[in-house]
């Protein structure tokens, strides 16, 4: 298919995205936050939705114990650093950081971000200065971040040096975020699977969400196969004490940085785990409207539930005398009430919020002040849930179909891991200018064409499978030879003669050393024979 082809469908497919989210945001509004205003359901569970929970891209949200990698894992994934960035091993990240596209590189500090309505965090200032102080949003021209948005959180703290309070509730943050993200990645250390009390309430703060989870087991390379093992089952069994579901949750073992592996006999696991997690990654753009729509679905399902409750606790109370302790039996009562209400109302239990919660909250509220409860509002409710979202299942279907032309997280991004190491990927024939005549490469270009010769190349140039074959062997990540071969692959034919297998090594060996790789090969690594066919000029 032409390139202006593949253009008008991935127009075509963001026109249906953005239609099924308009179509969501209408009913919203209409139909589920009346209802919401009028029960008071912003005082016992989340905030209303705002335009821009309905706009805003994908958001992964990336949690785990300090020196766990949270932060090395983003910025391998982005292939940059971004700003507000630390790594070390003990604790850096003492902020959550909102990692979203822009034009220049820019900080945005927590109070700014809370009153701006193109941000999805204007409900944050709920949780005051203290949280808003340790907030901020980092704005970078990057690929992948004009696909989703990243969520660095600070890491958690172990017993031992948890000694003072973070000043906000965190576990209430992680939820918030929870409830708006499309994905959790969880990371561990192979090396460390302490559970500490943070630790567990953080995951109380995640229950609920386990669709969202993704589990994560990084730094595997540095434990051989039966320590693995080992690590890997005791992990699934402290995970199934704590998220109490019939599926067992999936752990992907990685090692999540572009440095060289360690030596071990469990390398190409970690390649295809590595796989995995990255192309599941990569489908969330695809899968943003199906999201907002599921989210929405179980939003007004609580709504209806709550409303229901409220209703009932307004009419069981006395107009006049015994108020009080009518109010704390009627909170005794509760879970009797949900009861009654499933069996008069005929509400899935599954659709009723957390009972001890629910009456915490309560214990706050005056009863008599709830409003009697609208008919035609939920008659506008039960609409929504019957027959509204009915109508938008075609537009999600058109959707499905053109998906894999959709353009979320580009093909290349994440250094071409989710594809063949060695397909030939089309690039631009721009134009640069030569800043240095002689070419780097050439003072070890005689030792590098004796590895060339010596892989027996045909009508000379190497296959991809032959210079792959010798190519892993320098324990580089697949990911990190992948955007090798895409820099070193200058004619795009899909195989390596010797100059480009020269650039290959030199760019091998420089990554070795601790070099950062470009995103694009600058004009004095392009080989002199290869200059005319990139119009560059000598």
């Amino acid at each position: 298919m032409s390139s202006g082809g593949l253009k008008d469908r991935n127009a075509e497919t963001l026109e249906d995205v953005n239609t099924v989210t308009k179509e969501l945001k209408y009913l919203y509004y209409k139909r589920l936050l009346p209802i919401e205003k009028q029960i008071g359901f912003q005082h016992f569970h989340s905030p209303s939705f705002e335009d821009a929970d309905f706009d805003n891209k994908p958001m992964v949200l990336v949690i785990g114990q300090y020196s766990t990698g949270k932060t090395t894992f983003i910025r391998y994934l982005l292939e940059q650093d971004f700003p507000g960035s630390r790594v070390g091993p003990e604790p850096t990240t003492d902020s959550f950081t909102a990692i979203m596209h822009g034009e220049v590189e820019e900080l945005i500090p927590g109070n700014a971000l809370s009153v701006d309505p193109k941000k999805p965090f204007r409900h944050l200032n709920s949780f005051g200065n203290t949280f808003l102080n340790r907030f901020q949003c980092a704005l970078l021209p990057n690929q992948v971040l004009e696909s989703i948005s990243i969520i660095d959180t600070p890491g958690i703290l172990s017993s031992a040096k948890r000694r003072m309070s973070r000043g906000y509730d965190f576990p209430a943050v992680l939820r918030w975020f929870a409830e708006r993200v499309d994905h959790i990645i969880l990371l561990f250390d192979a090396h460390k699977l302490e559970f500490s009390d943070e630790l567990t309430r953080a995951f109380g703060a995640l229950c609920g969400y386990e669709d969202k989870l993704r589990v994560v087991l990084n730094k595997a390379d540095r434990v051989d196969s039966q320590q693995l093992m080992r690590v890997y089952g005791a992990l699934m069994w402290s995970l199934g004490k704590v998220f109490r579901t019939p599926e067992i949750l999936r752990v992907y073992i990685v090692s999540l940085w572009s440095q060289p592996r360690l030596l071990s006999d469990h390398c190409q696991l970690l390649e295809l785990e590595e796989l995995d997690l990255l192309a599941d990654i990569r489908t969330l753009p695809g899968n943003a409207a199906v999201r907002k729509l599921n989210d929405l679905v179980k939003r007004a399902r609580l709504v209806r539930a709550h409303a229901h409750i409220i209703s009932h606790l307004k009419q069981e109370m006395p107009t006049v005398f015994c108020k009080e302790s009518k109010k704390q039996n009627l909170i005794y009562e509760l879970p009797l009430i949900f009861s009654k209400i499933q069996q008069q109302q005929r509400v899935p239990a599954g659709d009723f919020p957390d009972c001890a919660k629910m009456q915490e909250r309560l214990m706050g509220q005056d009863f008599t002040k709830f409003k009697t409860l609208k008919p035609s509002l939920m008659a506008s409710l039960d609409k929504l849930l019957s027959n509204d979202i009915a109508k938008l299942m075609p537009l999600l279907h058109q959707q499905d179909l053109k998906k894999a032309s959709l353009p979320g997280i580009p093909d290349g991004t994440f250094l071409e891991t989710g594809r063949s190491l060695f397909e030939q990927v089309t690039k631009s024939g721009e134009s640069r200018e030569i800043q240095n005549d002689e070419w780097v490469v050439t003072k070890d270009k005689q030792k590098y064409d004796e590895i060339f010769y010596n892989l027996c190349p045909n009508e000379g140039k190497l296959s991809g499978t032959k210079a792959k074959e010798w190519m892993v062997s320098t324990h580089l990540p697949n990911s990190v030879l992948g955007h090798i071969w895409r820099l070193s692959d200058v004619d795009c034919d899909g195989m390596l003669d010797d100059e480009e297998f020269a650039l290959a090594i030199h760019l091998i060996e420089a990554k070795l050393e601790g070099h950062g790789l470009p995103g694009e090969l600058p004009a004095h690594l392009v080989p002199p024979s290869k200059r005319l066919h990139k119009g560059l000029d000598v």
